[in-house]
């Protein structure tokens, strides 16, 4: 046994009898557990939280498919990753390609692998903790069957904590007893590599004459060894979350809380800002401009003074945005005008618009009739500023707050007739 792999990895299921959960997609006679019995397989995604089986059921799979295996994770991976995968995958016949966040693919990214799926180079098996509706394109969902996977039941986890205890050699020395569960289930959130790596850390810090878990044993354990903050790991991505979303819900005290255990955890400082910058446009907008200004100097701030120093200015930034009025319409508005773009096309820019730095271009009347607003009364005149395909289409929806209440104000005086603000 290698000690040094971690516990979650040493007794990580190898076929379906020592997996623990997802009974509607593995149970007797389920679509995944014909799929493994057959050794026939399909491009699936699956959709669900993080530690609930998604990475160890694509590897039974793929054992089961007897095809050889390879994984990508898509926060450290790009469109070159891919395709020298495929490339392997094509040498030896066909492959497993395994993607883990694979809704953090971007577009090209994930066109990389529509050849490949669709010729049977690859049986792709992507995870993904967001719904993949929203973040995986369609021409690679519609050909990926999508399974959602289920948070795992107080049950399925005491069951894999037994299991580890007698499949684990290193464990089974230990001759553990857990008196008490309620600490080991509370921290672990349900996320069963967390509870492997949480029962781990208890084992290993305990003296050869104890053998019994109790609540506050575990409390005092994780109190004293900040081990489960992982800034590279699921434990990251859950804080971070935990602490955009509470600033996003206007609560100050919540997102101090969690700011505090980045901070305690020695999370990069500029990570931190960074994902702040992104939440004053994304959230809070032009219902309160400033944000994005304080925000901005928060992340210069960090960069220049560093820990410890930076939290202060981390807390008052986070703070700040907490209690500020929010609006995701400029977010809304990028997002409806990439889908008209993607769905238009290339549309022609209106001549009147164009630029003519050329004589031929101005004998093909490029800026003709193009009329310079701050030459009329209040700098403003009415005139066509979209693709005729398009004209009217109303992109940007003011937020209900009082600042963007007087922009839609503005913009009804000078559009209600064409955009109907």
């Amino acid at each position: 046994m290698n000690k040094h792999i971690p516990l979650a990895e040493r007794v990580r299921p190898q076929n379906l009898s020592e997996f623990f959960g997802q009974e509607h997609l593995v149970g007797p006679g389920k679509v995944l557990e014909q799929m493994i019995r057959n050794g026939k397989g399909h491009s699936v995604i699956f959709w669900g939280p993080p530690g609930v089986g998604k990475t160890t059921l694509a590897q039974i799979i793929a054992g089961s498919l007897n095809l050889p295996f390879f994984a990508l994770s898509a926060i450290d991976s790009g469109v070159k990753d891919v395709r020298n995968i495929i490339e392997l995958s094509r040498k030896s016949g066909h492959a497993v390609l395994f993607i883990d966040e694979i809704h953090r693919f971007n577009k090209s990214q994930q066109d990389s692998l529509l050849g490949a799926v669709e010729k049977g180079i690859v049986t792709l098996i992507g995870a993904t903790t967001e719904n993949p509706s929203f973040e995986v394109i369609s021409a690679l969902l519609s050909r990926c069957q999508v399974y959602v996977l289920r948070a795992l039941s107080e049950n399925d986890l005491k069951a894999l904590v037994a299991h580890a205890m007698q499949k684990d050699e290193w464990l089974r020395a230990k001759n553990l007893r857990v008196a008490e569960w309620d600490a080991l289930l509370q921290l672990s959130g349900g996320d069963a590599r967390r509870l492997l790596n949480l029962l781990e850390l208890v084992a290993d810090s305990l003296n050869d004459d104890e053998n019994e878990i109790t609540d506050a044993l575990v409390q005092d354990i994780v109190q004293r060894k900040m081990a489960l903050y992982d800034k590279t790991g699921e434990q990251h991505y859950d804080i971070i979350s935990a602490f955009i979303k509470s600033i996003r819900g206007s609560d100050p005290n919540a997102a101090v809380y969690w700011l505090a255990r980045m901070v305690e955890g020695g999370e990069e400082p500029r990570f931190i800002a960074r994902r702040m910058v992104i939440l004053a446009s994304e959230d809070i907008g032009n219902a309160n401009p400033n944000a994005l200004l304080l925000a901005t100097s928060c992340f210069q701030a960090v960069e220049m003074i560093g820990y410890p120093e930076c939290r202060i200015t981390l807390s008052q930034t986070a703070i700040y945005l907490a209690c500020s009025a929010k609006s995701n319409a400029a977010y809304e508005a990028i997002g409806k005008a990439q889908q008209m773009v993607s769905k238009t096309g290339d549309l022609p820019v209106p001549l009147h618009l164009r630029n003519a730095p050329t004589g031929l271009m101005k004998k093909l009347d490029y800026g003709k009739n193009y009329q310079y607003a701050h030459s009329f009364e209040g700098n403003f005149v009415a005139q066509e500023f979209l693709p005729d395909a398009i004209s009217g289409m109303r992109i940007y929806d003011p937020g209900q707050n009082p600042s963007e209440t007087k922009m839609k104000e503005f913009l009804r005086r000078l559009w209600q007739d064409k955009y109907g603000y």
